[in-house]
């Protein structure tokens, strides 16, 4: 049997590359993100996680959503999928990885093979939409 992860993420886009995040003790680049806690929003889940990882802040109320994405979840096993729900808009402050994470950087679509199965397929997507390189 399947098994399915809801994970939500924020989209920060500049100068034609997409902000990542890899977190402690992973091979892959995530976006930042995570998942929902109960009673949270997806937007407002985007929002706190985008902060506690990179301390940007994000208003989940000027939230958009741009896209969801299915692919199989990095690292959890043959038999689980996750649901990467995204949404775009803006964010203050300047991005600096939280104590989870281990690094952040700007990629764009020639870096997807560094990335979880999902956000390469963000990435495609940006890149057809025309957002990134």
């Amino acid at each position: 049997m399947r098994t399915e992860i809801i994970a939500v993420a924020w989209v920060s886009l500049r100068d034609r590359r997409m902000l990542v995040a890899r977190p402690r003790g992973k091979d892959a680049f995530y976006l930042p993100g995570g998942k929902p806690e109960p009673g949270e929003t997806f937007a407002e889940a985007a929002a706190r996680e985008t902060r506690e990882e990179t301390g940007v802040l994000v208003d989940a109320a000027e939230l958009t959503h741009y896209a969801d994405f299915h692919a199989p979840a990095h690292g959890r096993g043959p038999d689980t999928d996750v649901r990467l729900i995204c949404f775009t808009g803006p964010g203050s402050g300047d991005p600096a990885a939280s104590n989870e994470i281990e690094e952040l950087a700007w990629f764009a679509t020639a870096d997807a093979p560094k990335c979880a199965p999902a956000v390469q397929l963000l990435l495609g997507r940006l890149h057809s939409d025309g957002l990134i390189d």
